[in-house]
């Protein structure tokens, strides 16, 4: 049975759309809808059908795009044919004109065509003022992918985050595109920055959260980080981090380390030099 889409309202006309892949976040101006992110290619049709049924509009203005997985860019395929401006960090179009190899789930994505590639990029920051709305987004560095960014409507108070922030499980850095764990800390911390303490912050899956929220995921992956490449200075492999459980407290609230832990494995071996390691 197809799951449910669940649509929780966020501010005016801004929306959060759940359950079609990766998180969607609609924003209606009378300008044109905007999205950001757009599901995964299995449910993209249904998705923008209930987005033109919650607007009451034909088309896309803008969609960005928080990263290039395809539970995220699976609307650019539509979007892009019928001339959406897709918005991404310039390392997210990159790997989507390319066969990625993840190795990790033991398979290998192929690029998108050049109209479902992302027409606008940029490096660093970027804001655009849409529907009486300031839009800011900027990159977060190497993350959850290296291209991860986030857009923050100001005005509404609504901070989208993609996969940086999870929810009831661990946020996993993706070592297919330069994702590593000391990377998504300082992503977290920087996320906690931009918000105010009324800010809710959307995460790449799951329920709307409050800064303590990400507050929160910033510690534990700051944590985790050090106690790992603590490990990687003992000799330790992936597996044998797993087994010392050094995520141990966090598993209440988080879930299974395992992946985590064993994605976070490239990124420190990789970085063991500035990190401090001299790994026997």
């Amino acid at each position: 049975a197809e799951a449910v889409p669940v649509i929780t309202p966020l501010a005016g006309r801004l929306w959060l759309i759940a359950g079609h892949g990766g998180n969607v976040t609609v924003f209606d101006a009378p300008e044109g809808v905007l999205l950001v992110d757009g599901g995964s290619p299995r449910h993209s049709a249904r998705l923008l059908h209930e987005v033109q049924a919650l607007t009451g509009r034909q088309g896309v203005h803008t969609l960005f795009n928080t990263h290039w997985h395809h539970d995220q860019t699976g609307s650019n395929d539509a979007l892009g044919r019928s001339g959406t401006r897709i918005i991404a960090h310039e390392y997210t179009r990159l790997w989507l004109t390319t066969d990625v190899e993840s190795r990790w789930e033991g398979r290998t994505y192929q690029p998108l065509p050049k109209h479902a590639q992302p027409s606008q990029t940029f490096y660093t920051t970027g804001a655009l003022e849409f529907g009486g709305e300031r839009i800011e987004y900027g990159h977060l560095g190497q993350a959850h992918t290296d291209g991860d960014l986030y857009v923050y409507f100001r005005k509404a108070d609504v901070l989208v985050a993609g996969d940086v922030v999870a929810v009831g499980r661990f946020p996993v850095p993706d070592p297919a595109s330069n994702g590593w764990i000391g990377g998504l800390a300082t992503a977290a911390a920087k996320l906690t920055e931009l918000a105010g303490e009324g800010t809710r912050i959307i995460p790449g899956a799951g329920a709307p959260q409050p800064k303590a929220h990400v507050v929160a995921e910033a510690k534990m992956l700051d944590t985790l980080r050090k106690r790992l490449a603590q490990l990687l200075a003992q000799g330790l492999s992936a597996t044998e981090m797993i087994e010392a459980r050094p995520a141990a407290e966090f598993e209440a609230e988080w879930g299974d380390p395992s992946l985590l832990i064993r994605n976070s494995y490239p990124g420190l071996a990789h970085r063991a030099r500035e990190l401090g390691v001299s790994i026997v």
